[in-house]
């Protein structure tokens, strides 16, 4: 099959688009042929190494987190899906390789194609969807009448991040351009701050979750606009010991956890608040719900460009300037 590969770890190489086996399946697992595939960060930032410690993968590798396609194979004990089955999915870390023909998906990963979306739109949810759904539903059990902060509110996480704040009752600020303004208010957003003009800490107060997915700086000035009992959350670290537990990292990587997030978890304390690092995974049973909301019209994908397969690294530049609006696909049957 073809496949875009990472042969090492190195900042902004282009990836080899390579003849590579089909993936063999495991017992759970079911083959898919992939329609589309979602470009997303975590995607270069594995590229250029920045994931070593946490997700120590064998060299070399196929990239790509999302997929939307059709079930071709299914595994011994895969009892869910059948053959010709319309699918979608985060893929499972460690079996990561959408940015390819085939790609393998354990089954209580998978769920079935949201009816009404191309293959593209429901490419582009996957890891977005389960990162706002893990950040706002799982951990901090967001209610009606709570006030959220959510950064970058025009990219990936925060498109669908506000759409499902709003499904729950809250209400919601967010940070963009004002070129972007009219997006995020269009998407349910009360309080837009103007990132290139406004400081978000001089003017938000008494949010009772602040979603982080920018730098430490903003981290701590997120602690800021949070009242006390309130809860931080960042998808862009750093790492607290809770995650490197979660994992089964080993000891001297979890030291490394400990200490990365001390300064911030002490900071937090002081303030009375949370805070707690997310690095989201595979789940069908959460998209299944995601499902839902998408067929009752609550939430809706936002893509900014779709690229033909053959253009996979110029999504993953554009993914990597910052300036996407939603989300960036790449199409590749």
């Amino acid at each position: 099959m073809k496949a875009f590969v990472a042969d090492r770890y190195e900042k902004k190489r282009a990836l080899r688009l390579a003849d590579m086996p089909t993936p063999e399946l495991r017992d759970d697992e079911l083959l898919v042929e992939v329609h589309a595939a979602g470009v997303n960060q975590l995607d270069f930032k594995l590229r250029d190494g920045e994931f070593k410690l946490i997700l120590p993968y064998r060299l070399p590798l196929v990239l790509g987190h999302d997929v939307a396609g059709v079930v071709v194979k299914a595994g011994s004990q895969a009892r869910k899906f059948k053959v010709g089955d319309e699918v979608y999915a985060r893929v499972d870390d460690f079996r990561i390789g959408s940015f390819a023909e085939y790609v393998p998906v354990r089954e209580s990963s998978l769920a079935l194609k949201p009816r009404g979306l191309t293959m593209e739109q429901a490419a582009s949810i996957p890891l977005v969807g389960l990162t706002a759904w893990q950040a706002l539903v799982e951990k901090a059990q967001l209610r009606a009448g709570q006030k959220v902060f959510i950064q970058a509110g025009s990219g990936g996480v925060g498109t669908f991040a506000i759409q499902l704040a709003k499904h729950l009752g809250a209400s919601v600020a967010t940070t963009t351009s004002a070129a972007n303004a009219a997006l995020v208010k269009e998407l349910g957003a009360d309080v837009v701050v103007d990132y290139k003009t406004q400081n978000f800490e001089d003017l938000l107060r008494d949010y009772d979750l602040a979603l982080n997915s920018q730098d430490g700086q903003t981290l701590d000035k997120s602690l800021q606009v949070l009242k006390a009992g309130g809860k931080l959350i960042s998808i862009s670290g750093p790492p607290d010991p809770e995650f490197g537990r979660a994992i089964g990292a080993p000891g001297f990587v979890r030291l490394v956890m400990r200490l990365l997030s001390s300064g911030v978890r002490r900071r937090a304390r002081r303030r009375g608040l949370d805070y707690a690092f997310l690095f989201m995974k595979a789940n069908g049973a959460q998209l299944q719900e995601i499902t839902r909301l998408i067929e009752a019209g609550a939430i809706r994908p936002v893509i900014d460009k779709v690229f033909p397969f053959e253009s996979t690294n110029e999504a993953l530049t554009y993914v990597e300037s910052g300036h996407a609006k939603g989300k960036v696909v790449i199409s590749i049957k």
